[in-house]
């Protein structure tokens, strides 16, 4: 099932083509209520219906216990499902510490595979090109009862376990395996995914891994054995493997949530993803750019209230601020209050008097609009609304 944000899910009308059973609706509906503080779904009403549940400016995928699959994409107007997942698919490939940089769609029927299928595809190709590389072994320590003397005799254990059995040998020796904790938890990934996956050609190539990786075990405590990795020059073709592991095995790394009525779900802040696809198109401008700049505060003198404006711009010895915003602007009255004070607040710590607000382009009717807060030409704060095109950048 696709649906965008803002779109509703409801159980009573099974027609409707986001009819959902209600057993689904029952898990989902708990799952909003354990996340709270994170509205990825909103409980409401709609006249006709009666209680229904609506996307939020999370997209991704929602994968209930009883199998239903939900992908939510962003809502861009007169967009229809597939521009609006390649839309998605774009901003993602700019996301910092993921998987997604190396995103490529360009020989996948994307139109055809749901996102989870696009996402398992991408794993089990980068996959590929390590197992091409070589997966590593390691030098293990084992300590065994053997009918013949291998490595060191441990003295105490060989008296404890062998005063009757003298043809035995207590040792320790180091054994080169490939039972090492990144292999164990790609193991584990290939096996999550292969109940994830209803495609015939991942489930495939899955089971052709599990044979590849069929001498590994498989991760146990996953938190830990992440926390165990360290990726030094020897291990750097793991990095993006072992980042899609952790986009799998630990679900909830990008948009953290609580519960467990949910079999899986991935989910991104429209925000956050919007801000991302701006100040890498900046970047790719030429522009030096900063995201998140951190050292401003609102109280300086007990540095309280940090100030993190979305992207700083160093032009010209001078400095830009641009805060993205995923809103939908049709006339003025939609820039809320909140976001004028926020940009005011920017422009009087960082002393400039260059002040953008970027949200997304709906048409070309959208009001062209310019601010200056303040008259008095040392205070003057200019204010500029601009659009950005999605589909076309």
């Amino acid at each position: 099932m696709i649906i965008k944000e803002f779109e509703y899910l409801q159980y009573k009308d099974i027609n409707d083509k986001n009819y959902i059973k209600p057993e689904t609706f029952e898990a989902l509906e708990k799952f909003v209520l354990d996340n709270e503080t994170t509205q990825y779904l909103k409980i409401t009403t709609k006249k006709g219906y009666g209680k229904v549940l609506q996307a939020q400016k999370f997209v991704g995928v929602i994968q209930t216990k009883d199998g239903t699959t939900i992908e939510i994409l962003p809502k861009v107007k007169n967009v229809d499902e597939q521009k609006s997942k390649d839309i998605l698919l774009k901003m993602l490939k700019t996301l910092k510490k993921s998987p997604f940089k190396n995103l490529n769609t360009a020989n996948l029927k994307t139109y055809k595979m749901p996102l989870l299928e696009i996402f398992i595809t991408m794993f089990v190709e980068e996959l590929a090109r390590l197992v091409q590389k070589g997966i590593k072994s390691d030098y293990i320590t084992k300590e065994e009862n053997l009918k013949f003397l291998k490595g060191k005799l441990k003295i105490n254990e060989q008296i404890k376990y062998n005063y009757i059995h003298k043809e035995r040998f207590f040792v320790q020796y180091q054994e080169f395996v490939s039972d090492r904790v990144e292999n164990r938890l790609i193991k584990t990934t290939l096996q999550y995914l292969y109940k994830k996956s209803k495609l015939n050609k991942n489930q495939q190539r899955i089971r052709e891994f599990l044979f590849v990786f069929d001498d590994v075990g498989i991760s146990h405590n996953i938190k830990t054995d992440f926390e165990k990795i360290k990726l030094n020059r020897q291990m750097k073709d793991y990095e993006l493997v072992l980042l899609w592991c952790k986009t799998f095995l630990l679900d909830n790394s990008f948009s953290p949530y609580k519960g467990n009525t949910i079999a899986f779900a991935l989910l991104f802040d429209m925000n956050l993803l919007f801000e991302s696809y701006v100040g890498r198109y900046l970047k790719k401008k030429g522009f030096d750019v900063s995201l998140q700049d951190k050292g401003k505060y609102l109280v300086d003198s007990h540095q309280k209230f940090a100030l993190r404006p979305d992207i700083v711009i160093n032009w010209k010895e001078s400095i830009i601020i641009v805060d993205t915003k995923w809103k939908n602007i049709t006339e003025e009255k939609d820039i809320s209050q909140s976001d004028m004070y926020q940009l005011y607040a920017y422009g009087k710590k960082y002393k400039n008097n260059q002040l953008y607000l970027i949200y997304p382009r709906l048409d070309q009717k959208q009001p062209k609009l310019k601010y200056t807060y303040c008259q008095e030409a040392q205070s003057k704060l200019n204010l500029r609304v601009v659009y950005f095109d999605l589909e076309k950048r």
